[in-house]
């Protein structure tokens, strides 16, 4: 018998069941939300009378967008590879600890993929704003 078409191989065990990465993405997105308005506010209360360019809030705001996309990337690779695992049943919906830790690794997905996007739309407010007037 191989190791793939084992039962026991296909049963997740309970600590592979992380509850916690369900909710990791949208918790990067919140805190990449506060890290730019945070930034935005500080530099516009201490520089904002001057003319001085708002190019440092842009860079800012592209570096805190790289890393929480990349992380938010890696969570949703991992959500990806949890649903993916091998059977011949196609939705979740059984009360089994493999359908269990299938659908928490689709829900990571689907979180993942609108913190992404939400994280997009936060930075894009750096494209629009010219200054802090």
């Amino acid at each position: 018998m191989s190791r793939i078409s084992d039962p026991e191989y296909m049963q997740p065990t309970e600590e592979q069941d992380r509850f916690w990465i369900l909710f990791a993405s949208p918790t990067i997105w919140a805190i990449h939300l506060l890290a730019c308005y945070i930034t935005a506010a500080i530099w516009c209360a201490k520089f904002g009378e001057t003319e001085s360019a708002f190019t440092t809030v842009r860079i800012a705001f592209a570096v805190y967008t790289v890393v929480a996309l990349a992380a938010i990337g890696w969570l949703g690779w991992i959500g990806y590879q949890q649903q993916r695992r091998v059977t011949d049943k196609t939705p979740h919906d059984d009360d089994t600890p493999l359908d269990r830790h299938r659908f928490l690794g689709f829900a990571t997905l689907l979180l993942s993929g609108l913190s992404a996007i939400a994280t997009i739309y936060v930075a894009l407010v750096a494209v629009f704003i010219g200054s802090c007037d």
